[in-house]
């Protein structure tokens, strides 16, 4: 099975990496964009059954994609 994990900062975090990016935008013309969010996703292949892959993809995300402090991650079925 094939897996997406988005890993993104918290709603309370602050993004200073988006920040940059928004500000760039702006210096450069570009209007209309009111916020710009930074995250990271991983495409993940697991060759196991349905159930064991689920567990195991939650268990990879939440012990070693995301800092559960400051960051929130979440997982999709890509591929069967």
């Amino acid at each position: 099975m094939e897996f997406e994990v988005l890993v993104r900062l918290k709603d309370e975090v602050l993004d200073p990496e988006g920040r940059a990016i928004k500000e760039t935008f702006e210096r450069q013309g570009i209007t209309g964009v009111s916020g710009v969010e930074v995250s990271k996703r991983y495409l993940i292949t697991i060759d196991k059954s349905a159930n064991e892959a689920s567990a195991m993809i939650e268990n990879i995300a939440a012990a070693y994609l995301a800092n559960p402090v400051s960051q929130s991650f979440e997982i999709r079925s890509v591929k069967p």
